[in-house]
Parts: structure tokens; C-alpha cells; sequence
């Protein structure tokens, strides 16, 4: 579908650094063109400039099962069940990286699994209305036959439980909600309907 308005549509009219941490926070002040004619007035928007990220979902052909992991997020802190969260591998793109390259490197980091096929899923703006996020999401064939229990790196604070869970294991958790972060969802989703068209070598 063809989009009326583009990059061109939008003035941003400036932009400063509020805060800057762990991540970055930034003020942007912008006005863009209206769908019945002239322009917007000037918008102020608080904008969280989280960086883009990758998220691959492991996948092993051979043994029909999926390889997650499980650690604690600050976000989900406040979860009524817990806030270790059942989630796929991912990591942040540093500026020049190659979106492919993370992928490999972070399934090596957080599952020790090798990546052999990476295939190209798809790309999202995780909350555009207040942050700048882009997320990547592929999907990682690898061999799970000898999966490790823990992984991660102590120099980022990783504390990573590695699990193996098969298709119908999945779909169990997809049913009762045991999936409960948006990036998992949509790739295990994406896989659901795209596994025929795959065409992945089993045995």
C-alpha cells in the first residue's frame, strides 16, 4: 500500500539530549503535513532513543524444537507472575553493524549455539509513539543436540537459563500466555505461518 506522506512531510524543528545513561532520552520539537491539507502545529515529544535490536528465533530442524531462553528484565519487574521472562535471543546493533553479524554473534553469546541458516523475518518499530526502537527479527537454524544449560556474559550482567522446547511445548505457552514479550510472539507467530513455505530439512 502506497503511504500519502513520507520523510519530506515531516519538519523536525529541533532536538535535544534531556538525558543520557544506560540509554538516551531527547526532546524533539516537529510539525508535518495533515491528511486534509496545511500543516500540523508544532509537536513536543519526549522520545526514548532506545537503539535498534535483533532478535532471532533458534530453531533446530533435525530435532523439531526451539531454543529460548529465560532471564530477569527490569522492565517486567513488576510482573504479577515473575519477572524472568521467557524470550528469544537478541542484542542491541551498535552503530555500523550489520544487523546479520549480531544475530550470529548473540546466539553464540546467549545459547552457545551456532548458527548455520539465518533466514530474514521481518522488521518493526517496537513503540514509535515514544521511542525510536527498530527491531530485526530472523529466524536461526542450528543443531541443539548438545545444548548448554546457562550462558551469557558477566561483563553485561547476563545470568541466561538456555531451554529446549518443542513445537507443541510452544504452542502451550503461546495459549496460556507463558510468552508474554512482544518480540518472541511475533517471531514464534511469523514461524507459524510462514513453516510451509520453509520448506526445513527434517529427519
Amino acid at each position: 500500500m502506497k503511504k500519502q506522506f513520507g520523510t519530506d512531510d515531516v519538519e523536525i524543528i529541533s532536538h535535544e539530549a534531556l538525558y543520557e545513561g544506560f540509554f538516551r532520552m531527547e526532546k524533539y520539537r516537529y510539525r508535518h503535513k495533515q491528511y486534509q491539507g496545511g500543516w500540523s502545529p508544532v509537536v513536543e515529544r519526549e522520545i526514548f532513543e532506545r537503539g535498534n535490536a535483533v532478535g532471532v528465533l533458534l530453531y533446530d530442524p533435525k530435532l523439531d524444537r526451539f531454543v529460548m531462553i529465560e532471564q530477569c528484565r527490569p522492565g517486567a519487574l513488576k510482573d504479577k507472575h515473575s519477572p524472568w521472562l521467557l524470550e528469544i535471543v537478541a542484542g542491541m546493533v551498535e552503530e555500523g553493524e550489520d544487523p546479520h553479524e549480531v544475530a550470529y554473534r548473540e546466539a553464540l553469546e546467549e545459547s552457545h549455539c551456532k548458527i548455520y541458516k539465518l533466514i530474514e523475518m521481518l522488521g518493526y518499530w517496537v513503540s514509535p509513539g515514544g521511542t525510536t526502537e527498530y527491531i530485526d527479527l530472523f529466524l536461526g537454524l542450528v543443531d541443539s543436540s548438545n545444548l548448554v544449560e546457562y550462558a551469557g556474559l558477566d561483563d553485561e550482567h547476563e545470568d541466561i537459563k538456555v531451554l529446549a522446547l518443542s513445537s507443541q511445548e510452544m504452542l502451550q505457552l503461546l495459549a496460556n500466555g507463558g510468552i508474554s514479550n512482544a518480540m518472541a510472539l511475533i517471531a514464534f507467530q511469523w514461524f507459524l505461518l510462514n513453516e510451509q513455505q520453509l520448506e526445513l530439512a527434517r529427519s
